[in-house]
């Protein structure tokens, strides 16, 4: 007899759970992806709508550029000509 109910107290829960899932799944991924739409919309808001510039005015950004040379190569080239003989 213990068996038993245990077997069916297994079963009512695996039930139960499959069909509140199949309430509840709908509902969970629309919000899901109702967050994620809006994430997505943000990063673009903030990706493309900054201040245009206005139209003719030029503006030059320099890039901070490096004209430093490796200190690890340290070999020295040297122009030679080749000699008849």
């Amino acid at each position: 007899m213990g068996f038993l109910r245990t077997i069916l107290i297994i079963m009512l829960i695996y039930y139960g759970i499959k069909f509140l899932g199949r309430l509840l799944a709908p509902i969970l991924l629309k919000r899901f992806t109702k967050k994620m739409q809006d994430r997505f919309q943000q990063q673009f808001n903030q990706q493309y709508q900054s201040p245009q510039p206005e139209e003719g005015k030029v503006t030059i950004e320099k890039t901070n550029t490096s004209t430093k040379t490796k200190s690890d190569d340290l070999r020295e080239y040297v122009d030679f000509e080749e000699v008849d003989e």
